[in-house]
């Protein structure tokens, strides 16, 4: 690791930490009852797309493409649907998968280089690879994250008002 390296992704986890910030955020003070309503017409809620962002991108893409922990990538088969939160799942078990692998995420990052080659790639759902290093990685999941922070703005605004940033 060089010190550019380590730098490049520090600042690139700070990005990123921000707008895991932002998705918790703009979620806080809602109630559960809330957190599962759909407000879409494609029907998803606030709680199965902060699942979406534990399951399918936090998970997948640094403890499965990054790392290529075997078992990350067997359980990867085992998931229906990750954008649907389980009548006995908590909305707290949801928050807390997420806050948790946001901490797995950083440290199986925090001393890589940016060029690291990915460990795993997707054939069988992306084809050809089009991400290669680990600075690939992270710069996708930040726009990814940053995305559905916009969908968690809009769908807070719906549910009862409440704006994350409002300039006046």
């Amino acid at each position: 690791m060089t010190a550019t390296a380590d730098t490049e992704i520090q600042v690139l986890l700070s990005v990123l930490d921000a707008q895991r910030r932002h998705v918790l955020g703009i979620l806080d003070g809602l109630a559960p009852e809330a957190l599962r309503r759909p407000v879409l017409p494609s029907g998803w809620s606030c709680l199965g797309l902060v699942q979406h962002l534990a399951l399918d991108v936090e998970r997948f893409w640094f403890r499965a493409v990054i790392t290529g922990d075997p078992a990350v990538i067997e359980a990867l088969d085992d998931i229906d649907e990750a954008w649907q939160v389980a009548p006995g799942v908590s909305h707290t078990e949801v928050l807390d998968r997420y806050r948790a692998e946001a901490d797995l995420t950083n440290a199986a990052v925090a001393t890589a280089d940016a060029d690291t080659p990915l460990a795993w790639w997707p054939l069988h759902l992306f084809g050809e690879p089009h991400l290669h290093t680990v600075r690939d990685v992270l710069l996708h999941v930040i726009a990814e994250t940053a995305c559905h922070a916009g969908h968690l703005d809009a769908a807070r605004e719906l549910i009862d008002g409440r704006q994350w940033m409002v300039l006046t």
